[in-house]
């Protein structure tokens, strides 16, 4: 009996943000051009505001200036792309005419591993398929920006609800229908990816509906967060760092004396723990300035001066 009312609760709980979520996810057609002649790709967009806004992947729209935006009521809208930006993978599309009222967005930086989320998209046009899961793991990186992999979308969420083909641009929802997530890729058999809804992306998005693009800095390394070493917390405060994994050859932070093995504690003057404290710093107005790093390296504090450059998307 037990375990047929946690199904239950567990069944109320996801067909609840199905109903509300449903009516407020778009199904995308996008017209492209290829070397074959003209065709189509689809795609899913989530309303975020009462005005007309979307929100979708950078790569469900590709280069295209606009399409149609289907919603679950059978109504549709043409809509153009406000601005895209592939080192995200998050695009805002403005649509023509009444939409539905918008989702909530959530805060993705609050999930736990193990929480349910609800994966709401349009795959292949049909609306309102539903998948559930847990969240599997949080913290990952996924390499984008082309065959170059100029960029990494960091603390991007992973988990085992099932993802479709275009439910690319669908929602990630937590237990009370807030977004938290927008589905970007399928890492594999049962593992879905979705780009994080946070500080960090909402100040992304709030700069593509204002000026249609985002300049970012560059310094050209990759991290994971990584403990520091015991005898030094307690003199330095600290327990976790990020980990130098790579440094790009000819980058600003090689120019600087950054190395693999590094670890990285401050940037700018603050503390970095995790991916998103040093990528809140790589914003345009970082673009060309002193920035002071602290690293330990053989145990010992290292201070550099960086000078990031601007990230050209491949």
């Amino acid at each position: 009996m037990a375990d047929a009312d946690a199904l239950d609760a567990y069944s109320r709980i996801v067909s609840g943000v199905a109903g509300r979520l449903t009516p407020k996810v778009a199904a995308l057609r996008v017209p492209r051009r290829g070397p074959g002649g003209q065709g189509e790709s689809l795609g899913s967009a989530v309303v975020f505001t009462g005005d007309g806004f979307l929100l979708t992947n950078a790569h469900v729209v590709g280069s295209a200036d606009g399409g149609t935006a289907a919603f679950s009521d059978g109504t549709s809208a043409p809509f153009r792309v406000v601005g895209a930006d592939p080192l995200s993978d998050l695009a805002v599309l403005r649509a023509t005419g009444d939409t539905p009222e918008p989702a909530e967005l959530g805060e993705a930086d609050s999930l736990v591993v193990g929480q349910l989320v609800v994966a709401v998209g349009n795959p292949l046009g049909l609306a309102g398929s539903v998948t559930a899961g847990v969240v599997s793991a949080l913290g990952r990186s996924m390499p984008t920006g082309g065959r170059r992999r100029t960029g990494l979308i960091e603390d991007v969420i992973q988990t085992d609800a099932a993802l479709n083909p275009g439910n690319s641009g669908g929602a990630l929802a937590d237990a009370q229908a807030r977004v938290v997530g927008i589905n970007t890729a399928v890492a594999g058999v049962g593992l879905g990816l979705a780009v994080p809804i946070n500080a960090t992306t909402r100040r992304i998005v709030s700069t593509l509906m204002r000026e249609g693009r985002v300049r970012r800095a560059y310094l050209g390394i990759s991290v994971v967060p990584a403990p520091v070493a015991p005898p030094w917390r307690e003199r330095i405060g600290r327990t976790t760092g990020l980990r130098v994994a790579e440094v790009v050859q000819g980058g600003p932070a090689e120019r600087a004396g950054l190395r693999p093995g590094d670890l990285l504690l401050s940037a700018g003057g603050q503390p970095v723990a995790t991916a998103q404290d040093l990528q809140r710093l790589m914003f345009a107005d970082a673009i060309g300035r002193r920035l002071p790093v602290t690293v330990m390296r053989n145990g010992a504090l290292v201070d550099v001066i960086a000078e990031p450059a601007e990230l050209v998307a491949a």
